[in-house]
């Protein structure tokens, strides 16, 4: 027997095989592979020849030879596959209205070209990817005419014959809306970005409407569809064909409560009320209390939809208090903030008020206010937001206060931060994260700590405790103005599911670069892929304080 052949357990024959014998096949792996887990138990040598001829010739092979033997270990079904038949001729016509580039890309495009083995399968594909195409840019109403494969079993060489016709060119007429109760069709021309009247039709901008509207807080439902029954003619030829929109409102009331545990502020539970429609205006009201044992929040934002320029702008109100390293602070904030997204890049415009009382133990207590306009960028280039594994993320604020306008110190932040992604083989990532930070001013004194900076901690350096890295005042770790941050982190992924992940990280927040000194953290960790992104659990020793921190994350760029 051939070293390829397989030896393989599969039924019990009725008449023809007796029901102890055992039916091995003599074959190429290959071949055994494909036809076994399709040839049913106690079938005749008649049946099972048949089934195993059929099945040949979806893979290419017309012509195969068999021949059953008996001898002391039982039945033997020996298979000669024959030639493969192989592409010989392609003759594929696009006929209508159809943009000549795109008829001859998609001719070009075909593929199961010749010279390729013919396959039912990939036959198929082949057929549906020239109708997919078409269907996806203008031609709404394309169908596959005719298709044939003549095969020649004596050349072993098959000849396809595809025709399609492309129908008419359409392009996008008026939106018509149903399903609106509480909303308006301003509302949804908002955030209607890619629909518009007397454009080509593409299904990708019909799939980008649809996400839109689902990614608010107004819709659980969209569905869209050009209605090609309802098209009529252009003078130029075109059809002109609405749109049918269809949506199911999310309730008009909804309360949240959970639990959790971070291992930064320790276990949590909170409780949550939205409403997208505040006061009836589509304004999303979300207001929630969440109760941390290091932190408390109390907190309400009403969001509004975007404007013509698709920024989208919102107002909040935040009550907190903390007692992190030995140092309390009790906040309160008002805040404005316009958000807009111009390709990769995020810009968020804020002004923030806000008083804040600190409490260091074995120190002073410190009143400090700041109204502080702040801007943000956020470049994202990644294969993947939820899970990179290639590109980067990079972000930049600028922001600060003045005396002379309700602040109590003068004072300039400048902040960015960097991660960086780079695939290593099939499944492995190296990560690089990179932050630095500087406060301008004269002092840290009566500057609030969120213009100052604190680290350690998950998602930063971890090994140490969250923002226990920092400047001591009395008993307490205080900001200072000066941070730097670096990370490298490689995972092995062991499956789809399941990773380990080995990482060092380094950094400080000081007051005088004199005083710089990193400190270094390094450990080991796993990850899991959740729906929402990695989840990370990491065992880090930090050096500087001979300690083991357990690190929880989830573990998505920011």
């Amino acid at each position: 027997m051939r070293p390829s052949a397989c030896l393989v357990a599969l039924l019990s024959a009725g008449m023809a095989m007796p029901a102890t014998a055992q039916l091995r096949i003599d074959a190429p792996a290959a071949i055994v592979a494909r036809i076994a887990p399709h040839l049913p138990a106690n079938a005749s040598q008649q049946r099972v020849e048949a089934l195993a001829g059929q099945i040949l010739a979806t893979e290419g092979y017309f012509s195969p030879a068999f021949a059953f033997a008996e001898d002391e270990a039982g039945l033997q079904l020996k298979i000669d596959s024959g030639p493969r038949t192989l592409i010989g001729n392609v003759d594929v016509a696009v006929d209508g209205p159809v943009n000549e580039k795109t008829r001859a890309d998609l001719i070009a495009g075909w593929r199961l070209p010749v010279g390729q083995p013919f396959r039912q399968d990939d036959w198929n594909a082949a057929k549906q990817q020239v109708l997919a195409e078409l269907l996806a840019v203008e031609h709404a109403a394309a169908r596959l005419v005719d298709s044939q494969a003549e095969i020649d079993t004596e050349t072993s060489r098959a000849a396809l014959h595809a025709r399609y016709d492309g129908g008419p060119r359409y392009r996008f007429g008026a939106l018509q809306v149903d399903g609106l109760h509480r909303y308006t069709p301003a509302l949804i021309a908002r955030y209607n970005r890619s629909v518009r009247p007397g454009d080509p039709y593409r299904s990708e901008s019909l799939q980008t409407l649809i996400s839109n509207l689902q990614a608010t807080p107004y819709f659980a439902n969209v569905r869209a569809e050009l209605d090609t029954a309802a098209a009529e003619m252009a003078d130029d030829g075109s059809a002109v064909a609405p749109v049918r929109l269809r949506v199911r409102e999310r309730p008009g009331h909804r309360a949240g409560f959970g639990a959790g545990f971070s291992s930064n502020t320790g276990a949590r539970v909170e409780a949550n009320y939205n409403t997208p429609d505040f006061f009836g205006q589509a304004w999303e009201f979300d207001t929630g209390l969440r109760l941390e044992q290091k932190r408390q929040t109390l907190y309400a934002d009403i969001l509004l939809p975007p404007d013509g320029g698709q920024r989208r702008h919102s107002i909040g109100v935040v009550s907190e208090t903390s007692d992190i390293e030995k140092l309390k602070t009790e906040r309160h904030a008002l805040g404005i903030q316009s958000v807009q997204q111009r390709g990769s890049v995020e810009q968020r415009l804020s002004l923030n008020w806000q008083r804040e009382r600190r409490t260091p133990e074995g120190s002073e207590i410190v009143t400090s206010r700041a109204l502080v306009p702040n801007v943000m960028w956020t470049w994202r280039q990644v294969d993947n937001l939820l899970d990179p594994r290639a590109g980067t993320v990079l972000q930049l604020s600028v922001g600060g206060g003045a005396t002379a306008a309700l602040s109590d110190q003068n004072f300039l932040r400048l902040h960015g931060r960097v991660q960086h992604y780079l695939p290593v083989g099939e499944r492995d990532t190296l990560a690089l994260r990179a932050e630095l930070g500087r406060t301008f001013a004269d002092s840290r004194l009566r500057i609030p700590q969120d213009y100052l900076f604190r680290t350690g901690g998950t998602g930063s350096v971890r090994g140490y405790a969250y923002q226990s890295l920092g400047i001591k005042e009395g008993e307490a770790t205080v900001g200072g103005r000066y941070l730097a941050v670096g990370s490298v982190e490689y995972t092995h992924w062991l499956n789809d599911t399941w990773g380990v992940a080995t990482f060092i990280d380094a950094g400080d927040a000081v007051d005088e670069l004199r005083d710089a000194r990193l400190a270094v953290g390094y450990g080991l960790g796993v990850r899991w892929r959740s729906p929402a992104g990695p989840i990370g659990a990491d065992l880090a020793y930090g050096e500087r304080e001979r300690q083991l921190h357990l690190h929880f994350s989830l573990a998505i760029p920011f």
